[in-house]
This record gives C-alpha cells, structure tokens and sequence, in this order.
C-alpha cells in the first residue's frame, strides 16, 4: 500500500511551497506529523471543487494542511467551521490558513468536538461537506452528528479508514483502533442514509454521499 501511494503522489501531485511549509510548522511546534498524505488533500480539493459545496465542517484541524486543501475546493466563496481540541494547534491552524489567503473564511471551534457539535445541531447550522480526521474511538458518533447537520446530497469524507492497512492485511501490525475501523466500515458501508465508498488513498478515505 504505502509503494502504490508513493507512486501516487509521485506521478499526481506537484510539490507544494506553501503545504510544505504547513509540514514544517507542524514539526517545529512539536506537533505530530499526522496530516493528510498529499494525494488525499489533493482529492480533497477536486471533492469541493467537483460538488461545489460551500460551507464545509472540517472535524481535527492539526495545524490546517487539510483545511488549507478544503478551501482551496471553494476558493474564495465559502467558509470552513474547524473543530479542534487544542486551542494552540487551532492558532497554528489558522496562522497557515491566512497565509493561504483564508483567514477571513475559516472559523475554528476548540474543547471537546462532541460539545462543539451539539452547538451547532442546537444552533441549526447546515453544511454541504464533510472531513472527519480526528480520534478514531469517537467516529461513529462525529458521522452521527454530521448526518444531523448535513444538507441533502451533502458529501462525509472521512479519514484512516484502513488504519495502515491492517483491516485487510492481517501480516499489517494492527493498530489499537483496527477492530473498531473494521466495524465502522461495515457501519458506514451498510448505513441506510448513506452511499458510500472507501478510497484506498493515502492512509484510506472514505467517502459517503447523504441520500437526497
């Protein structure tokens, strides 16, 4: 798996000054280097893009790799609500979305993400998009509020579903959420709301379209 992607990014994706940079703050503020590989933010933007979504709802913000590619799927015509449990990677996360020119479209919301999703529900907002890549114990419940949230037709993109390839490669050392990926998967693959289908990019994405 981790040769394919290689080759992916190598062929598909041209170095980035500006997401490298992103990286490099991420490692010098002792951060861990979890981001999204570069084909996944990649595919990330072409989702935007493609669907045109405008108001998307980003679930793990890290130090804004990801967020940097969900904005640049909307230019500069939507917004990005970003949940974060750590005010200071929500204050490196917003330092590199302004440098990218999103400063003025990007919101972030810090603490517990199921505190911050509860807001919104009781705050009836509406999104069209959809990044889940924060901890994995709590995905089924991040997928539950977003399918609350979501507009009809809205896209769920959600992150690790492979858990480094150990739900399919037993010879892969599992992860401690492994069993629970597998189960999610099944969840999500089988959930009467959604269509949906897992991408084997990067460290696995899957992505479901709400049923209209």
């Amino acid at each position: 798996m981790k040769q394919i992607n290689n080759y992916i990014d190598s062929v598909f994706y041209n170095p980035d000054a500006l997401l490298e940079e992103v990286i490099t703050s991420i490692q010098e503020n002792g951060m861990p280097s979890i981001s999204v590989s570069p084909s996944s933010g990649k595919l990330l933007t072409m989702l935007i893009s493609i669907s045109g979504a405008k108001h998307v709802l980003e679930i793990g913000a890290l130090g804004g790799y990801s967020g940097i590619c969900l904005a640049r799927g909307f230019g500069s015509e939507g917004t990005l609500t970003s949940l974060e449990l750590k005010e200071e990677y929500a204050k490196l996360a917003f330092g590199n979305l302004s440098k990218a020119g999103f400063g003025d479209q990007v919101s972030y919301m810090t603490g517990a993400a199921l505190l911050s999703l509860e807001k919104l529900v009781h705050d009836n907002k509406k999104f069209d998009f959809f990044f889940i890549d924060a901890d994995k114990d709590n995905y089924e419940n991040y997928l539950q509020y977003c399918i609350k949230l979501a507009e009809p037709g809205a896209l769920i993109v959600m992150d690790n579903v492979l858990a480094e390839g150990s739900v399919a490669d037993q010879d892969v050392k599992p992860k401690h959420y492994t069993a629970f990926m597998k189960a999610f998967n099944e969840t999500v693959a089988n959930h009467p709301q959604l269509e949906s289908l897992l991408i084997p990019i990067g460290d696995g994405l899957t992505i479901s379209k709400l049923k209209k």
